[in-house]
């Protein structure tokens, strides 16, 4: 059984097109336009793999996801509250008042966050952490 050679060529075309987009730019086309930070590994090894296959449209996907700026992860907006604010929070016994917690996070940030959900999952810290943040543990 031959094969025709239009299936074949039709193959080698849709296999060389998909090699020379830039896998950063088709699956995050919103991080498109940002000029540094950090590297999205795997953006880069999907980019690394069509340079296994094909050497110059593996170049070329690296080549438009630099340029673009759809390699690099996206810019996370952060937000930082005082130590010094947050101890208002913290019963005598050591414990956090959610409540408290709550007015002063939306008093800070401007946001309510829902300290109240039965899906927040509460991690115990540690002595360090307390000392860190300029407070003695309490027993």
């Amino acid at each position: 059984m031959r094969i025709p050679s239009r299936v074949i060529g039709g193959a080698l075309v849709v296999t060389l097109l998909t090699q020379l987009t830039a896998c950063g730019t088709i699956f995050y086309p919103d991080r498109r336009g940002q000029i540094d930070g950090k590297v999205d590994p795997a953006i880069a090894v999907l980019d690394a793999i069509g340079i296994l296959f094909y050497v110059i449209p593996g170049l070329v996907a690296f080549g438009v996801d630099f340029a673009t700026g759809a390699i690099y992860y996206p810019r996370g907006e952060t937000a930082q509250v005082d130590p010094a604010k947050l101890r208002n929070a913290i019963t005598p016994d050591g414990k956090v008042d959610n409540l408290k917690l709550q007015a002063i996070l939306e008093s800070e940030l401007g946001q309510r966050l829902p300290l109240d959900d039965p899906r927040l999952i509460q991690h115990r810290g540690s002595a360090e952490q307390l000392a860190s943040l300029g407070l003695a543990p309490a027993a």
